[in-house]
């Protein structure tokens, strides 16, 4: 153990020029890092409030319903229904039953672009979680091993000996630790999140698609 103090005081010594300087900027607490960590924890919690507010008001609840009608041929029903909506299946339906007197072909086409166009929408700041829920970890490790840097770094310049050097490493460690649990606190529910909005925003598309081959095959079967 000893030998292993008069190390780690010789040490800083014999480092070189860039050496030197990175030890200097690595000795910085990492404090910031959690600091950082908070910012980006209150910033995908607004995201994810934000999204869910989105989707619950962005989307028909009857749509299945509304498919019925169409292959029934109720246009003026449906049309009645999703008056004032706003979202990908209600674009479908008022844009597509606007132009039904140009025929199918054309609406087909007319359903793919707003579907196109709709999309990006909902996927918005989506690529945020995503991104963080990917990267919160290793922000988090990084602040890690900033405080075990700082703590053999305080071991080495310490003076003192036996349990005062002890107690010093173990409360620089367990301190520097608590920037990966972070990390792994911030990352979770943003993957949980990210998840589940583009499992939410795969089901709002397949549903679209359904309502658009209802109003195309409707007006094929009217044509015919």
């Amino acid at each position: 153990m000893k030998s292993m103090f008069v190390l780690a005081q010789a040490a800083p010594e014999h480092l070189g020029w860039l050496s030197s300087k990175l030890l200097g900027v690595t000795l910085t607490s990492a404090e910031w890092v959690l600091w950082l960590l908070t910012a980006l924890s209150v910033l995908s919690i607004a995201i994810m409030l934000e999204r869910a507010l989105y989707f619950a008001r962005h989307r028909l609840a009857h749509s299945e319903a509304l498919a019925v009608r169409l292959t029934r041929g109720e246009f003026e029903a449906v049309r009645e229904a999703v008056k004032g909506r706003s979202g990908m299946e209600a674009a479908v339906l008022q844009e597509g039953l606007a132009a039904s007197s140009h025929g199918a072909d054309a609406v087909e086409q007319l359903i793919a672009s707003v579907i196109a166009r709709e999309r990006p929408r909902y996927e918005r700041f989506l690529s945020f979680l995503g991104t963080l829920g990917n990267n919160a970890p290793f922000i988090g490790l990084f602040g890690t091993v900033l405080g075990i840097i700082k703590a053999f770094h305080d071991l080495g310049s310490l003076s003192a000996k036996g349990g005062a050097i002890q107690q010093t490493v173990m409360a620089g460690i367990s301190e520097a630790l608590v920037a990966t649990a972070v990390g792994l606190a911030v990352a979770i529910p943003a993957v949980v999140a990210f998840n589940v909005f583009n499992r939410q925003l795969k089901t709002l598309t397949s549903r679209t698609t359904a309502l658009g081959h209802a109003l195309v095959g409707s007006l094929r079967s009217e044509a015919n």
